[in-house]
């Protein structure tokens, strides 16, 4: 069980700690809110907890099917591409502390999760052997994976949100702007591969 449990914080560890659309978002929003990290990965949970809780049931098969991955893709892709033009418009009112985007860290961590696929697609394919072996433990080994892997990105997040948070007033403007010009860019990079993935599962 704690070899197990090791390796669900590593793998969690290491996709945590590529730079995606979730980091972009919290870094963001950390310049309201120290707690915009945990408030995030709280609305991360939304989406996947019941995601593990359905591929534990039977549905890996369903996330894998052509049509679920076009739908996904497109879909996610479409509405982050929204999150981060959004975004873009509104990097220098934000970086000055005037503006804010529409939604708050929490509505972004679901929005996010919900909306890339490839987060689905690996819980379909990668993560459902880490849930068959947790199962092997009963629902205990299945609810230790899941607060092992939650609990790895709550931490993350919550870091780099406390940290921006308390250094950011020391960053000159153009350095501020040009944060939030690259995460924004980094947001609409991402929706663009989600919708081309989603593309591609049907042609």
């Amino acid at each position: 069980m704690l070899a197990l449990l090791a390796s669900v914080f590593v793998i969690s560890l290491s996709g945590a700690l590529m730079p995606g659309p979730m980091f972009a978002t919290v870094l963001a929003k950390s310049y309201k809110s120290p707690w915009a990290g945990a408030q995030a990965s709280m609305g991360h949970a939304v989406v996947e907890v019941p995601l593990i809780l359905l591929i534990y049931f039977g549905a890996a098969a369903f996330f894998d099917q052509a049509a679920v991955r076009f739908i996904l893709g497109v879909a996610g892709g479409g509405m982050v591409v929204w999150m981060g033009v959004g975004m873009f418009r509104a990097r220098k009112s934000i970086a000055s502390g005037q503006k804010d985007t529409r939604y708050n860290a929490f509505t972004a961590g679901i929005m996010l999760s919900a909306g890339n696929p490839f987060f689905i697609l690996w819980w379909a394919t990668v993560g459902a052997l880490l849930v068959l072996q947790a199962a092997e433990f009963g629902s205990g080994g299945l609810w230790a994976l899941i607060l092992t892997h939650w609990s790895t990105d709550l931490i993350w997040l919550s870091v780099v949100s406390g940290l921006v948070y308390k250094t950011h007033r020391l960053w000159a403007p153009a350095f501020q702007t040009a944060v939030f010009t690259a995460c924004s860019l980094l947001l609409i990079g991402f929706g663009g591969w989600f919708i081309v993935s989603g593309l591609q599962a049907v042609i």
